[in-house]
């Protein structure tokens, strides 16, 4: 190859040639930087570490809820039909009525299948109960004409047959008598004597058995006769008494039906604004739709007094204690300035807990609020109880502040310098704290200490009075400052 002809190829690898030896270099000096033949200059350690300077500010202390507006007052409208009902008609939540528009109405063919029903049974138990009253009357009636008509027939046939019977035996006896005497004298027979004598017998007992049968039938049969006819009275009194009651309860579940037909439509009690329970404080019943199921006693509507509207709130257990009736509120609603007013009722008891709110108990914390136009159920609110206020206090970050065995502390930059404090707090809320002692207007304090104090993560590691020996051994610090510098990371 000439030289004329090499002198190309050499101009095009030269570029090539010095990127590469670059690379070279950059990579022998990355290396010998992790090996640590370079070091770099020292720096200040908290030259990173953010700082808070201490002010003087005015400082609300407060808490935050959600809800949404209810009424104090509101008209239930109540289903008063016994059992399972269906809705076939109802107004939508949030309409103005009149008084006397039909707001609901439910199905009624099953009313109306009752009282076809309950109509006949009705009939047929006033009819039997108009039978056996016939029957208890014929009762009545036949015990009287029992005692003062055919007993008496009775008795006085049989004394009858008593005078008979005698007035015979007294005519056999006078015949035996003159029979007698006509043998004494031989006119007669013996044959005709004893003939006689045999019909004075036969009287005798005439008589004897009309006596029986008068004792027998005043003793025995009467009582018989009444026993039976008051027996049947009673019987036909306590028929008359089944069947009327049967006819009353009838008629009565038919005009209960009748009624309950009417209460199938209902009408507004008075003029205003109708909503379903799901838009108030009801939003556990079941919607009310059209063909929904209801049930007696069931709250079908509402019609609130929007004058009367109020804020209820669910407050955690552990700041309930520091809200008091009176206390001043900042209502926040969706689109309007805010509404101050006061909190009117703070509860006793904690409200049932709900489903999927663990063990969070919480209490009702209401705030009436003043008549104001346009408010309606069911609008979101936000509630800010005002708890305290605090004028031209010395106020920090709550991040700079670490709680130790002995007390709060904090970390004071001082020059190049970090100094620990020990400092006095007050109220806070949930970014500042209130400093009753301990820090000066203007001091610079360090921000969230155990990611740059080595000191704070000492202490928090240690339990106050513990062996300090063991707070600068590596084996005690180490595993633990990474899992404290983790959590403050996190």
């Amino acid at each position: 190859m000439n030289e004329a002809s090499a002198e190309p190829t050499r101009s095009r690898l030269r570029p090539i040639l010095l990127v590469l030896l670059v690379l070279v270099c950059a990579a022998v000096g990355g290396s010998a930087y992790t090996q640590g033949y370079f070091t770099p200059a020292v720096e200040d350690p908290f030259a990173h570490a953010l700082t808070y300077k201490v002010i003087r500010s005015d400082m609300v202390i407060n808490v935050s809820e959600l809800g949404s507006l209810e009424s104090s007052n509101n008209t239930k409208i109540v289903c008063r039909v016994r059992g399972q009902n269906t809705i076939t008609s109802v107004v939508e939540s949030g309409t103005y009525v009149k008084k006397g528009d039909t707001v609901l109405t439910l199905d009624t063919l099953y009313i109306d299948e009752q009282i076809s029903e309950r109509s006949k049974y009705a009939h047929w138990s006033k009819a039997g109960a108009q039978h056996w009253q016939s029957v208890m009357t014929r009762a009545k009636l036949s015990i009287p004409e029992y005692l003062e008509g055919r007993y008496v027939a009775r008795q006085m046939e049989m004394e009858k047959d008593l005078a008979i019977a005698e007035s015979r035996l007294r005519t056999s006896q006078n015949i035996l008598a003159h029979t007698m005497m006509l043998q004494e004298r031989g006119y007669v027979s013996a044959l005709d004597v004893e003939q006689r004598e045999f019909n004075v017998t036969t009287s005798k007992l005439s008589v004897e058995n009309t006596k029986t049968r008068m004792e027998v039938y005043e003793k025995t049969s009467k009582a018989r006769e009444v026993a039976r006819l008051e027996g049947d009275l009673k019987i036909a009194k306590a028929q008359f008494g089944a069947n009327d009651e049967r006819a009353d309860a009838d008629a009565s579940r038919r005009d209960r039906a009748v009624a309950e037909r009417e209460y199938c439509t209902i009408i507004a009690p008075k003029d205003g604004l109708v909503i379903h329970p799901r838009a108030a404080a009801w939003k556990g019943a079941p919607d009310i739709t059209e063909g929904g199921t209801v049930y007696k006693e069931q709250v079908l509507l509402l019609m609130p007094d929007l004058d009367k509207m109020q804020v209820k709130v669910g407050v955690h257990e552990a700041v309930v204690s520091k809200i008091k009736v009176g206390l001043p509120t900042r209502i926040i609603l969706p689109n309007r300035e805010p509404i101050v007013a006061a909190v009117s009722h703070v509860a006793d008891i904690a409200r049932p807990a709900s489903l999927g709110s663990g063990d969070v108990i919480e209490y009702d914390v209401i705030v009436e609020l003043p008549p104001i136009p346009d408010l309606k159920p069911g609008m979101s609110a936000e509630i800010e109880i005002i708890m305290a206020e605090h004028k031209n206090v010395l106020v920090l970050p709550v991040a700079a502040v670490l709680e130790l065995d002995d007390g709060f502390h904090c970390w004071v930059k001082v020059g190049s310098d970090v100094v620990k404090r020990d400092i006095t707090l007050g109220d806070s809320n949930d970014i500042f704290i209130v400093i009753q002692d301990g820090l000066n207007e203007g001091e610079d304090v360090v921000l969230n200490p155990l990611a740059y104090i080595d000191e704070a993560q000492k202490e928090v590691l240690v339990p106050f009075g513990g062996d300090p020996k063991q707070k600068d051994s590596p084996e005690a610090s180490s595993p633990q400052i990474e899992s404290q510098s983790t959590d403050t990371d996190a």
